[in-house]
């Protein structure tokens, strides 16, 4: 069984006069409150460095006037005659190699190829290259690699290639790669 409060008049009314002096009691504190953070406002300055003053704009007078607009249609022509030069240079370099047919190790990345010896056949170098733990033979002016990489020298320890790449224009250059002799590797 429970115990269930039920006020009568009389507790309703000590119940509403301790509510109200304990508001009261409040009260008082709050003027304090009021009063305390009042003093402390007035006795804080802020203190705010001042801004130093803008610098003074000095127009400068425009000296190019007889130059070349580079919005004309000479300098346009000029650029468009520099580039189909290029593009012809571009394509002189790139034409033979999409013309003829590929060798099986183009098919292959060039960091996945090792070179593990070399030797000399019929008076010529031959490097000897593994791939998947296949070795293949290579001579002078064969391709290996995905960026049309010709063999251009076998030495003892080094395979040299001459690659054709695209830069960062798009252009095709060539540059320069080796294979070096991986020793004790299997």
């Amino acid at each position: 069984m429970r115990a269930v409060f039920v006020p009568t008049k009389a507790g309703a009314l000590v119940l509403g006069v301790l509510g109200t002096l304990v508001l009261a009691g409040c009260s008082s504190d709050e003027d304090d409150l009021q009063q305390w953070m009042t003093e402390q406002r007035a006795q804080i300055r802020p203190s705010v460095t001042p801004i130093s003053e803008p610098k003074q704009f000095t127009p400068q007078a425009y000296t190019q006037g007889g130059a070349t607009d580079p919005f004309s249609n000479q300098k346009l022509a000029q650029a468009l005659r520099s580039e189909a030069v290029q593009a012809s240079s571009n394509a002189a370099l790139i034409t033979p190699e999409l013309a003829r047919r590929k060798e099986p190790l183009e098919a292959v990345p060039l960091d996945s190829m090792k070179m593990v010896g070399s030797l000399i056949r019929e008076g010529h170098p031959v490097a000897l290259v593994r791939v998947d733990n296949l070795l293949y033979q290579v001579r002078t002016g064969n391709y290996l690699g995905q960026n049309y990489g010709r063999i251009t020298k076998i030495t003892e320890t080094e395979v040299t290639l001459r690659e054709i790449v695209q830069d960062a224009v798009g252009e095709w250059i060539e540059r320069a790669a080796s294979l070096q002799l991986q020793e004790g590797s299997k």
